[in-house]
């Protein structure tokens, strides 16, 4: 792998101790997978911020790569609480102190700590083609599959390490001949809402494991619906890019017709909310929406559908979104009328990296695929997996309807 003069110098400690570390991952794993040079890159979001994920080594780590500072634009994964609401979510105390210490130490590294697993929603949106180093699986898919950027699906030290260097390896999705789509996915099924563009992303992730798949027959794509898609099918598989039919930036309609031929109807689609669904009755502790980070498009719907309703004490209703889209919804009165309803609308987290265990929840129901994926093994809950309007609905009745 060619190197310039500038980054073998860096790899001698000649810009100090944590660069060189930095630089060190980068070319490791460029060596691993046979990248020829490093390549500049133009922003990074960074996994491993929940404590709950990070723990006491991954804290110790990010510390110690202070006084070191990041290059370019660099964005945080969701923590593991409301930075200041966590004493309304129940969060043990000895948890907030410790998450307030992975904030820190990120500060001091430079990072903007906005904490959204969609910092493409908030400002962040890398351009058609820019090179970027971001972890977080759903985003990762979305910047790639929607916006036509480029990253592989780096881990959290990776792309820290790309942050503090301005680097990353010119290997996988950075290539043109790596993004090309090797198997054709027929789509039959009627899609209705977000949760069935979440569910076709859990199928698409399950069907393509080693393949990027070339998507026919969606009838729309929007941001929200990518957003869906791209988390299920992010945490159901590996896939870190697809191609759709009339949306996908790079794709032209001139894929060639090779590898597999796959299909989703509608039956497989509602075998998705079975299989996902650990619960069918009973009372529900805790609705959860916003896995990935909620859109306003879907805090204007949560509060039409709440508006002049009361939800009962025994259930909780929770929206997980990004900061700067909460406080546009406070401006639009959104949130009001979700609070006025009996919800919260939390920010800098999500349901899956909150220490839920300790928080008194045992069942939860979710509009979103990757969290009925994820919340039973992270957070050791049951998980009813539905609609956005029946998560409403079993929010105001306080048990499954």
């Amino acid at each position: 792998m060619y190197l310039t003069n500038e980054q073998e110098a860096v790899l001698k400690g000649e810009e100090g101790w944590a660069k060189k570390k930095c630089l060190e991952i980068i070319v490791g794993l460029g060596e691993i997978y046979g990248a020829d040079r490093l390549i500049p890159v133009a922003s990074t979001q960074i996994s491993g911020v929940s404590y709950k994920t990070l723990g006491e080594y991954g804290l110790q780590w990010v510390e110690s790569l202070a006084p070191a500072k990041v290059v370019v634009p660099s964005t945080l994964n969701p923590a593991g609480m409301d930075l200041c609401f966590w004493l309304e979510m129940g969060v043990p105390e000895d948890f907030a102190a410790k998450q307030m210490r992975v904030i820190r130490a990120y500060e001091r590294l430079g990072v903007i700590t906005l904490c959204s697993c969609t910092p493409y929603l908030a400002g962040f949106a890398p351009r058609f083609g820019e090179h970027v180093a971001w972890s977080e699986s759903s985003a990762v898919c979305f910047v790639n599959s929607f916006l036509g950027a480029r990253t592989n699906r780096e881990g959290g030290p990776s792309a820290l390490a790309s942050a503090i260097t301005g680097l990353t390896a010119n290997y996988g999705l950075h290539l043109n001949e790596n993004r090309k789509p090797t198997t054709i996915v027929k789509v039959s099924a009627k899609l209705g809402g977000l949760s069935d563009y979440s569910a076709l992303g859990y199928l698409l992730g399950k069907m393509v494991q080693r393949d990027i798949p070339y998507l026919r027959g969606l009838p729309s794509l929007s941001v929200d619906e990518a957003k869906a898609l791209s988390a299920a099918a992010a945490a159901s598989g590996n896939l870190a890019l697809f191609h759709a039919e009339g949306f996908t930036p790079e794709s032209r309609g001139d894929v060639v017709e090779v590898g597999e031929r796959l299909h989703v109807d509608d039956r497989d689609l509602k075998g998705v909310y079975e299989e996902l669904s650990t619960i069918h009755s009973g009372k529900i502790d805790l609705v959860a929406i916003g896995c990935p980070h909620a859109s306003l498009a879907e805090l204007e719907s949560a509060a039409a559908l709440l508006k002049g309703k009361k939800i009962p004490p025994t259930t909780k209703l929770w929206f997980f979104t990004s900061l700067p889209i909460k406080v546009l919804a406070e401006r639009l009165g959104f949130v009001a009328v979700i609070e006025g309803a009996g919800g919260k609308v939390f920010t800098d987290c999500c349901m899956i990296v909150a220490p839920l265990e300790r928080m008194g929840f045992t069942t939860m129901a979710v509009n979103s695929a990757k969290a009925a994926v994820y919340a039973p093994t992270a957070s050791r809950v049951d998980v009813v997996f539905t609609t956005f309007e029946k998560c409403v609905d079993i929010a105001l009745e306080g048990r499954l309807v």
